[in-house]
């Protein structure tokens, strides 16, 4: 992370320059109320929610597109290119028009039948309103070469989720969390919670969480749980109600990192993650109707991932804790939750209220009754970082293989050593 060409001034300064950050944190009081009711004695910790809503684009991934579009500026490119489903397209579109570059968004949105995923299609609505050409495609490996094609013809810069510069314009939002918590309550938080699916989120988010000084915040990675269904499937494609803050990308991004389009991808939610859960969709539509109806705001889904995770997780926390939920995003048409179960409907997924253990992601929803039904699950991390190491450490590793795999994973060298030893 020490190759972009923007110092910590230059980064807050091209930020605050095109709209990017100083978003609020906001307190949760009738949250907090309500998780310290179902909480045992003198439990529930306080919660706060950091509203990247706010930024111009709707979503944290602002903070990404900031520098990744300010360097095609700086190196006189004419516009800028990513390939995206996401919010990040709009975030790059949206930078792209405060600098006067142009913009071609490349997005997966059909299946084989020419259907569309709404929360796609809103996000290509975005992405033009803002200024951008949008690139339709159907799910498959079509989009790696029509990106590539688009590339050679336009000349255009790539803006890349996984560049380092990509990763350090998240790190603001780790930073004023640090600082904003220390103003409201006057002491760091004790655990953030980020929504995790190709990992820019958790590994920027908590470099700027140590570079504030808060080297004792746990950060806690929270996905939807999509067991079952593959992220490249037709068959699948239109049988989740989610297109990031998934398993479908949390759990590869944790064990293949580097399977993207730069060389070294910057993020590593493995070396970053203190403790890795999962939630149900139908639980972060729970959620996501809690915080409109009992703090009277609005906000999509998938942002709601790290919210569903906190509700449980503040619940095992003393009440003088602090758990930030890390991210909010802008919702609105086919986002909107709403809108999203009516298409579950549409393509024969059960929607219907019970028990979550009883969820089958692409089979059914099935949403919570009650705030005290909501769960989380744990993934188990150490294990993870077991398998990743074994795969790629082979016999005889030099000493800076294992320093690199303990700096990546967290786990002392001798512990890699037992593993090794083990699996020989």
């Amino acid at each position: 992370m020490g190759s972009p060409p923007f110092s910590w001034e230059d980064v807050r300064r091209i930020q605050r320059a095109h709209k990017v950050g100083g978003t609020p944190l906001l307190e949760l009081p009738q949250l907090t109320k309500m998780v310290r009711h179902m909480a045992r004695p003198g439990f529930g910790a306080q919660l706060l929610l950091k509203d990247e809503a706010a930024n111009a684009s709707g979503s944290f991934k602002a903070r990404r597109a900031s520098l990744a579009v300010a360097l095609a500026k700086r190196l006189g490119y004419p516009g800028v290119i990513a390939a995206t489903s996401g919010n990040y397209g709009a975030a790059v579109a949206s930078q792209a028009a405060m600098h006067g570059l142009k913009c071609i968004i490349v997005q997966e949105v059909f299946d084989s039948s020419g259907i569309g995923q709404p929360e796609i299609l809103e996000k290509t609505r975005a992405c033009e309103a803002l200024g951008a050409e949008v690139v339709q495609l159907t799910v498959g490996p079509e989009l790696f070469l029509a990106f590539l094609q688009l590339l050679d013809e336009t000349g255009y810069f790539s803006a890349s989720l996984y560049a380092p510069y990509s990763v350090l314009g998240v790190e603001t939002l780790g930073f004023e969390i640090v600082e904003q918590t220390r103003a409201l309550t006057g002491r760091d938080p004790h655990a953030v919670v980020v929504s995790h699916a190709g990992g820019g989120n958790v590994t920027g988010t908590t470099r700027g969480v140590r570079r504030a000084g808060a080297e004792d915040t746990a950060i806690i990675g929270a996905s939807v749980n999509l067991a079952g269904l593959h992220m490249a499937s037709d068959h699948d494609f239109n049988r989740k109600s989610f297109t990031t803050s998934h398993t479908g990308f949390g759990v590869p991004f944790l064990a293949e990192p580097d399977r993207v389009d730069v060389p070294r991808n910057a993020c590593r939610p493995l070396r970053y993650l203190d403790r890795y859960v999962t939630v149900e969709q139908g639980e972060v539509f729970f959620a996501t109707e809690l915080l409109a109806k009992f703090e009277g705001i609005e906000r999509g889904p998938a942002g709601n991932t790290s919210l569903a995770a906190a509700l449980v997780i503040a619940r095992e926390l003393p009440s003088d804790r602090t758990v930030v939920i890390q991210e909010t995003e802008y919702t609105g048409a086919g986002k909107s939750h709403f809108a999203q179960l009516d298409f579950a409907r549409r393509n024969g997924i059960e929607v219907r209220a019970g028990d979550s253990a009883d969820s089958v992601p692409g089979t059914n929803i099935v949403i919570p009754q009650t705030p005290a039904d909501l769960t989380v699950r744990d993934i188990d991390l150490l294990a993870l970082k077991k398998k990743f190491v074994l795969a790629r450490l082979g016999s005889g590793p030099a000493d800076a293989d294992l320093e690199f795999m303990s700096d990546e994973t967290g786990v002392p060298v001798e512990q890699i050593g037992q593993w090794m030893r083990g699996a020989a």
